[in-house]
């Protein structure tokens, strides 16, 4: 069975395309919806035929794999396959840029544009899933992150132009130790090709090389994941963000941190994983509680959510840092559920601002009132966050700290329990944020004259609540879909230790 990957690619190209030639707001809207819908059908298309093949017995690592000559001397090609991983993320990728359309659906200012770059980001995030070449995959890493410059700096609100220059700065500086990083990968291994498949199968990195590049590696891609200390850019950036690249942002593509910290750092320098874990252990602890803390003490609500996500994001590099297959694929479990409920926050904090024009928790209350649909989607979005059983933040967050706990050593089960404190601390934001902006009085009389969603935003909001309820209550299917390809690495890293 043979699966086109090359259309994650395609697609968002003639979207570009679409949108140039594009003269109307409903030209540019229809030629986003049916460019979004496209990669959703094919994201579903390539979840049906995965599984299928799995079922049928297949067991390459890498599935529907293609390879075609791209720089020759330097060996590198545009390899592209798919895991159980990649499948996922691509789903959850198609999922956020398909609601992220509707939810941008009143965009006025420089519509064209604010669509254009949108569509670039989105082609950045696809490609970097589908790659399985070291070089193919800087490459759209960095396409994924130029965009954001612009569509916050242009299209973002309060301290954007600030935001925006922090972000790039922050990301780019990463950038940087990324890139040394695989170059040492490449130099050091003696390979023939980036190829990380044939790499971790066929080469051997010295482990003093290891102990150099892995540091290199994991915090070129964990600023991206809000590694501690390096999480500074995340709050600002989502605060300023327009809401659909919030989502996209916060949903999408800070997951490619914690996927490269996985797939290329610890896979393929595992001496260094074991050599430098300890380390990182304590600042993804660090940065799991100071998050969930820094959310407590804030009164803007795009900043309440953003150290959320750090806290999240902080949690799904601490369980990969456990290297066993139960915390690992809690922490895939992890990057779905927070990307599903973070866009969610992102969509509906962003038509609450759009009709309130505020986003200070001390100037909304009674909310429930004027606009029931958008808070009871807000009430939900909550007690994902907070792991409510049968949303998807709670399945993901047992497997984290069921398989972390598992680790015998104190060191790890202590961190564990550091950890954990953040389930609290984040009931009680939560909860004391729904309980101010949606119930009580209405302080101000102005916002009774407000409406509640329309049909566009109620679309998103319904599509979202619909995934991470159907997570939260159907993970099994995923874990399946996950475990052929979590367990082969974990096996190469414990092999290690």
């Amino acid at each position: 069975m043979e699966f086109p990957l090359i259309s994650f690619v395609i697609v968002p190209l003639l979207m570009l395309l679409g949108l140039w030639l594009a003269r109307t707001i409903n030209q540019i809207r229809g030629v986003m919806v049916a460019g979004s819908s496209i990669l959703l059908v094919l994201a579903v298309a390539l979840t049906y035929c995965y599984l299928s093949a799995r079922s049928a017995g297949v067991q390459d690592e890498m599935l529907f794999t293609s390879d075609m000559a791209w720089y020759a001397p330097l060996h590198i090609n545009l390899t592209l396959g798919v895991d159980g991983i990649s499948v996922a993320m691509l789903l959850l990728s198609a999922i956020i840029v398909f609601t992220g359309t509707f939810a941008s659906w009143q965009m006025k200012l420089q519509t064209k544009e604010f669509f254009l770059w949108f569509t670039f980001l989105s082609l950045g995030v696809f490609g970097f899933f589908i790659s399985i070449d070291l070089f193919a995959m800087f490459m759209f890493y960095e396409v994924a992150l130029i965009p954001m410059y612009l569509l916050i700096g242009v299209w973002g609100s309060g301290h954007k132009e600030y935001s925006a220059m922090k972000l790039t700065l922050m990301l780019m500086g990463a950038s940087a130790f990324l890139l040394l990083g695989i170059l040492g990968i490449y130099f050091f291994t003696g390979a023939q090709s980036m190829n990380l498949v044939e790499i971790a199968n066929h080469l051997h990195m010295d482990p003093k090389m290891q102990n150099i590049f892995f540091p290199m590696t994991f915090v070129g891609f964990g600023v991206l994941g809000a590694l501690f200390p390096f999480h500074t850019w995340s709050p600002d950036g989502h605060a300023s963000a327009p809401t659909a690249v919030s989502m996209l942002h916060a949903g999408v593509l800070m997951k490619l941190g914690g996927y490269g910290c996985f797939r290329i750092a610890m896979y393929l320098m595992p001496e260094g994983a074991a050599q430098w874990g300890g380390v990182f252990l304590v600042l993804t602890t660090i940065g799991v509680v100071y998050g969930a803390f820094s959310a407590c003490v804030q009164t803007d609500l795009k900043y309440i959510n953003a150290y959320s996500s750090v806290s999240h994001c902080s949690l799904v590099l601490f369980a990969l840092l456990m290297t066993n297959y139960t915390a690992c694929t809690g922490a895939i479990l992890q990057m779905l559920s927070h990307g599903l409920m973070t866009a969610l926050f992102f969509a509906l904090i962003g038509m609450i601002y759009g009709r309130t024009h505020t986003r200070d928790v001390y100037k909304l209350a009674g909310l429930m009132k004027i606009m029931p649909f958008l808070s009871v989607g807000y009430v939900i979005a909550g007690l994902a966050n907070l792991g409510l059983p049968g949303l998807s933040g709670f399945i993901a967050e047992m497997t984290i700290f069921v398989g972390a706990f598992s680790n015998p050593d104190t060191f790890s089960r202590t961190c564990t329990i550091i950890a954990t404190t953040s389930i609290v601390i984040t009931a009680v934001y939560i909860l004391r944020l729904v309980g101010k902006i949606l119930y009580g009085e209405v302080e101000n009389k102005e916002y009774l004259k407000l409406t509640d969603a329309t049909w566009d935003e109620r679309f998103a909001v319904i599509c979202l609540i619909f995934c991470v309820a159907g997570l939260g209550m159907a993970p099994l299917w995923i874990g399946n879909m996950i475990q052929g390809s979590v367990e082969p690495i974990v096996n190469v890293i414990t092999s290690s230790l």
